[in-house]
């Protein structure tokens, strides 16, 4: 398998990507949802919620956090997780500019 060449695309053309790369699994996705619906720091209710083991939520989680969509704190030997508000507010703008391109008054192509 090739190299994906990440350098010869903008900054905003690699972030896309990586959202859509993240929004990409439905495990994610649904983290995502549990953490806006409590709207509180969770701790160890993930594995229950979702019905996955505990170390495919962990890489889950390390994946939503590595792109900065939720935050985690220490408290004792477990991470609680939340929404990074800020983080969470840029993203929709970048992918709200992204899909928000098309002009609709422009006639269908094909």
């Amino acid at each position: 398998m090739g190299l994906t060449k990440t350098e010869i695309f903008t900054n905003q053309q690699n972030k896309i990507a990586q959202f859509a790369k993240v929004f990409g699994h439905p495990a994610r996705v649904s983290i995502l949802q549990y953490l806006f619906k409590l709207n509180s720091c969770v701790c160890g209710d993930l594995v229950n919620e979702i019905g996955l083991a505990q170390p495919t939520i962990s890489q889950h989680l390390k994946e939503l956090k590595h792109l900065g969509l939720i935050k985690g704190d220490i408290e004792g030997t477990r991470v609680c997780y939340c929404i990074h508000n800020k983080n969470w507010t840029a993203m929709k703008t970048v992918m709200s500019e992204f899909l928000n391109q098309d002009d609709p008054k422009t006639p269908d192509c094909c």
